[in-house]
């Protein structure tokens, strides 16, 4: 017999607070033009992006995610000290130690909770809702602020055609805490890491560092390039579109939901043609409310998510209590979706 004593937490957790930060700067797609040979009617016809926010240099990651969290844990109608956990979710933070988590916990007050990065690109702020509830229900912490947190555009290779108009930065946090109902569903969630080279970081921090000038790209001054993001466009739309309708299914299967049971969708922003493809693949009656953030906030990665679920509640597109699919794909190829009550 183990001599170990049960852990006991909350029957259930639930998302209660969400807040969000959109750096000052507002991008237009002529911005982008300035660098690369298109137009805006094929940027928009292509990704559905008409702007995205630039974070200036006192936009940090950390700046950012200090903002949306203290939103959130207003919105939540708890103190910084309750928390218990901070997980950060991002690709841009370019310390490799210490996590940032650590730092955006001790500038809001929250005293000495766990606190830890991840990288799970843009299913991250999936992962780190999972990992939160799971933090509740087994009773290590009351409350867990997830953030999905990115600096896309110092991972912009502003001369690629193909992906130069896609990212843009921001912050998304949501307080998770306990429930006596159930209010976040079983978690849909894998990799695919056969697909890893189809999104992915142009050079290594280390080819970087050897500055071997005849390995690594160079910009139209004959300049080396900074790491950038990049991916094979076609092949991961075909992915998604087919691939992550299923995984989505999947997750309302398990929620013991049914499309018509739902009230809001909310994708991770990527491509609007993977979003409206998702929803006619997926059935979604005329009356469920779709997240297409993207238009005006472009590919946040980690934090497309929060924010898109923040800005639907702030302009009343949803409300408390509604039922809302959530799903997060990205490099890896990583995914997550689940079902949640909205805060």
């Amino acid at each position: 017999m183990s001599k170990i004593k049960p852990s006991k937490g909350a029957p259930y957790a639930r998302i209660v607070g969400v807040g969000g930060y959109r750096p000052t700067r507002v991008v237009p797609n002529e911005v982008i033009l300035e660098t690369i040979d298109s137009s805006d009617e094929w940027i928009r016809s292509r990704s559905g992006i008409v702007t995205r926010h630039w974070a200036s240099d006192e936009e940090t990651v950390a700046m950012m995610s200090i903002e949306a969290s203290g939103k959130a844990i207003a919105d939540a109608g708890i103190t910084p000290e309750q928390i218990g956990a901070v997980i950060v979710s991002t690709v841009s933070h370019f310390k490799q130690t210490p996590a940032v988590a650590t730092e955006i916990a001790h500038k809001i007050g929250a005293g000495k909770p766990a606190a830890f990065d991840i990288s799970a690109g843009c299913a991250g702020f999936g992962y780190g809702l999972t990992l939160a509830k799971g933090m509740i229900v087994e009773g290590s912490a009351e409350h867990v602020l997830v953030i999905g947190v990115e600096r896309l555009s110092d991972l912009t290779d502003l001369e690629d055609r193909a992906t130069a108009f896609l990212f843009g930065d921001g912050a998304g946090a949501v307080v998770v805490g306990p429930s006596q109902e159930p209010a976040i569903g079983p978690t849909a969630w894998g990799s695919e890491g056969d697909k890893s080279e189809t999104i992915k970081q142009t050079v290594s921090w280390n080819e970087l560092h050897i500055g071997d000038v005849s390995t690594l790209p160079l910009d139209s001054k004959g300049e080396i390039k900074f790491p950038a993001i990049t991916q094979e466009g076609q092949s991961v739309f075909r992915w998604a579109v087919y691939e992550m309708a299923k995984v989505a299914q999947q997750a309302l299967d398990a929620a013991g939901i049914s499309p018509e049971d739902l009230d809001v969708f909310i994708p991770h922003q990527a491509n609007m043609r993977i979003i409206d493809s998702m929803v006619k693949t997926l059935k979604l009656p005329e009356h469920v409310t779709v997240a297409r953030d993207i238009e005006s906030t472009g590919n946040t990665s980690a934090a497309s998510i929060p924010l898109a679920m923040e800005r639907l509640l702030a302009t009343g597109q949803a409300k408390s209590g509604d039922t809302a699919l959530v799903i997060g794909f990205g490099a890896g190829l990583v995914y997550a979706a689940t079902v949640v009550t909205l805060p």
